[in-house]
């Protein structure tokens, strides 16, 4: 079960970093500028960044992070010194 466990925590790991670096460039990047795959992208050059995508992008990469860590924290044993 430990093998399954530890999947699931990179698996979350990685979705978490693609979430944080969407964010990321929805934040940074102009609409008109973003590819067109990109929920968002408008073919009018203006100045407008998505501000609340780029926020909830990187809140759910944070806290998908948290878990992903959590959980691949939960699986080990505490060594004890005596």
């Amino acid at each position: 079960m430990r093998n399954g466990r530890q999947a699931f925590a990179v698996l979350l790991g990685i979705i978490a970093v693609l979430a944080i670096a969407a964010g990321v460039i929805y934040l940074a990047v102009p609409a008109h500028s973003l590819p067109s795959f990109v929920p968002g992208y408008v073919k009018q050059a203006g100045a407008k960044t998505h501000s609340r995508r780029g926020l909830a992008g990187v809140a759910v990469g944070v806290v998908l992070l948290v878990i992903s860590v959590v959980i691949a924290r939960s699986g080990r044993r505490r060594r004890r010194w005596r």
